[in-house]
């Protein structure tokens, strides 16, 4: 392969394409030594008809880290968290869920998953939806009435804790959405765009408390298409048409592309993608 030389990082081949590295790696078996990746996917890919949504996808996500899955509309971070929750089936290669195969109910307790669709109820208030989701999990009636408290004040809904989902705006519902997402602590969560349409003082809220619940222990994979939140991450892997093109630090991955900013940086790996 022209202009290609390969190093070695923390166990991950990586491939120096033009200079610029771009992952070519398989992860690893999910043997006991990988169980300490919360998320382990090998070689997945996912056909809606012809259509090819994730095309050989691999990566990992290690225990108590913020991994940002980066990349424009349709590049396929959705189905990715959707195959991670349960909620769609791979149609080729693996994946692992604090290890357990997906999908599997067993480890639904400890997992916290935000759609970018409204998961609550619309006809119902946002303390019902709250102490409906609590119940689910188990939570005592103390416990939830903590619980929403505190998160409730997070996303700055408290004076509308007892307003009809219907009757908030979609900025706001997506607000509650994640309070739900987060109510029974878990140990791993999938945020799937969790600051859309949120306003960018709540974003950097957000994002302090993120880094609070990693700092704790908790594990996050999230999705986004703000180039400039995602330097919060710990960890990006920037995906187009279906592929993870480059994965590394923020800072490492503005280093090795020589830009500013993680929207150039993604700009530079895709057209170099796009010269193969």
């Amino acid at each position: 392969m022209k202009g290609t030389n390969v190093g070695i990082e923390a166990g991950t081949v990586i491939v120096l394409r033009d200079g610029l590295p771009a992952l070519s790696t398989s992860a690893p078996s999910p043997t006991r030594k990988s169980v300490l990746n919360d998320v382990c996917i090998r070689n997945l890919t996912k056909f809606f008809g012809s259509f090819k949504a994730i095309n050989n996808l691999s990566l990992n996500v290690k225990h108590g880290e913020i991994y940002g899955l980066l990349g424009p509309n349709g590049a396929g971070k959705t189905t990715v968290i959707k195959i991670l929750g349960g909620l769609l089936r791979a149609s080729l290669g693996e994946a692992y869920v604090l290890g357990s195969k997906v999908p599997n109910l067993n480890v639904v307790s400890r997992v916290g998953y935000m759609p970018q669709e409204l998961a609550l109820y619309r006809g119902v208030t946002v303390h019902q939806n709250i102490a409906f989701y609590g119940k689910i999990f188990g939570l005592s009636k103390r416990q939830i009435e903590a619980r929403e408290k505190e998160l409730l004040k997070l996303v700055e809904l408290e004076a509308a804790r007892d307003l009809l989902v219907d009757q908030l705006s979609g900025g706001m519902q997506h607000r509650a959405s994640l309070a739900c997402a987060l109510l029974h602590q878990p140990n791993l969560l999938f945020l799937d765009e969790p600051t859309v349409g949120v306003d960018p003082d709540l974003r950097a809220s957000f994002w302090s408390y993120f880094e609070k619940l990693r700092d704790a222990g908790v594990t996050m994979l999230i999705t986004t298409h703000y180039m400039d939140e995602a330097r919060h991450c710990d960890r990006i892997g920037f995906m187009r048409e279906g592929r993870i093109i480059a994965e590394g630090s923020p800072r490492e991955l503005l280093e090795l592309t020589h830009t500013e900013s993680l929207e150039d940086a993604f700009s530079t790996y895709a057209k170099s993608e796009g010269s193969q």
